[in-house]
């Protein structure tokens, strides 16, 4: 039986074009575990049932060993059947945001890495999302801090990354969903300077990567911003 297609997906530019190097870059996200602290500070998972949007390659599901259940919903089909190989024992369905294969009430923790919440026009996917979680339950988003930390410097000469005025747009959009909002500062650090240099090319054109990688060039890692949006079951 086949699995189903979204036809309002969109492949990222990252993840979907080099799997292998995407992971890479999600190996040297948050070495000290400061991000993964304050998600879940923000919504335990411990015992609970979470569900990891836009999973990819699965890769963070690994971090959900002490949940009741980790689910991992990804609409692309090649990234999901990468994750399926690599998580042979692990649940992992074709979903997005917009359409969720879950009932009602089902989720106790829902967590998007960079996955669909761009706003404005997120508000299908918000009411799905609200559709699954349990009563107590919390969605929580990873967005990029486009204010403070190295990363967001490369953001802010990226237009295609940080159309002007992201940041205002993002969080007016989640405070009027009534969205707490936290900043983490955290960092990428790789195992060699190639990984950097590879990651970055991939994540920015080279008029961006280059000129930093030039500027920095004993760096094997940079400061990184995130911001916590997060918001409970209505």
């Amino acid at each position: 039986m086949s699995e189903p297609a979204f036809p309002d997906f969109r492949p990222s530019g990252n993840a979907a074009a080099d799997p292998d190097l995407y992971d890479v870059e999600n190996r040297a996200i948050d070495p000290a575990g400061t991000l993964l602290d304050a998600m879940r500070d923000t919504a335990p998972w411990a015992g609970a049932t979470i569900v990891d949007l836009g999973c990819g390659t699965g890769y963070w599901l690994d971090h959900y060993r002490d949940a009741g259940e980790a689910i991992g919903v990804e609409p692309d089909r090649r990234l999901r059947q990468r994750a399926r190989r690599h998580h042979p024992d692990a649940r992992i369905v074709a979903g997005s945001a917009e359409h969720l294969p879950l009932p009602d009430g089902s989720v106790d923790v829902v967590h998007a890495r960079f996955a669909y919440f761009f706003p404005p026009g997120c508000d299908a996917g918000l009411r799905e999302v609200q559709r699954v979680l349990a009563p107590g339950g919390r969605l929580v988003v990873v967005d990029n801090d486009h204010r403070h930390g190295e990363f967001a410097t490369l953001l802010a000469r990226s237009a295609a990354a940080t159309p002007q005025g992201r940041a205002e747009t993002t969080d007016r959009w989640w405070a009027e969903q009534g969205a707490g909002r936290r900043e983490v500062m955290s960092a990428w650090q790789f195992a060699s300077r190639a990984e950097l240099e590879s990651v970055l090319r991939l994540e920015f054109p080279a008029t961006v990567a280059t000129p930093w990688l030039d500027a920095h060039p004993d760096a094997t890692g940079l400061s990184y911003g995130y911001v916590l949006f997060s918001v409970g079951a209505r």
